[in-house]
């Protein structure tokens, strides 16, 4: 059995899990609170980065993503548009995008990702 990595833990919950030879790297969201889908999404994503980086691996190894929009309608291509700029060409994961209420108001898109560690 291997050991569980936490990385940047509090009492509610952990950024990142290092378990069973995967990166679990839990929702994030944006502290920007700009009314642009895209420029949240960027500013997820760049989160992402970080938090791959320090467990050591980078997006070429994510096996899987999840995605809510606040409004998928209005928002979905703006999202993929700056997702699919991110993903290196060949690495896509796999990926559910869905609806749904997100914990604020001026939050537009939430992301989750699952690497090989």
């Amino acid at each position: 059995m291997s050991d569980i990595v936490r990385i940047d833990t509090n009492q509610r919950m952990s950024r990142v899990v290092k378990a069973a030879g995967l990166v679990f790297i839990g929702g994030q969201t944006s502290a920007d609170p700009a009314p642009d889908v895209k420029v949240q999404t960027a500013k997820v994503l760049e989160k992402i980065d970080g938090f791959l980086e320090k467990a050591g691996i980078d997006k070429t190894r994510l096996v899987s993503a999840q995605v809510w929009l606040a409004n998928i309608e209005r928002d979905f291509a703006g999202m993929n548009e700056v997702w699919d700029a991110w993903v290196p060409q060949g690495c896509a994961p796999t990926r559910a995008t869905v609806e749904a209420k997100l914990a604020a108001p001026h939050l537009l898109v939430e992301i989750a990702v699952v690497a090989l560690g």
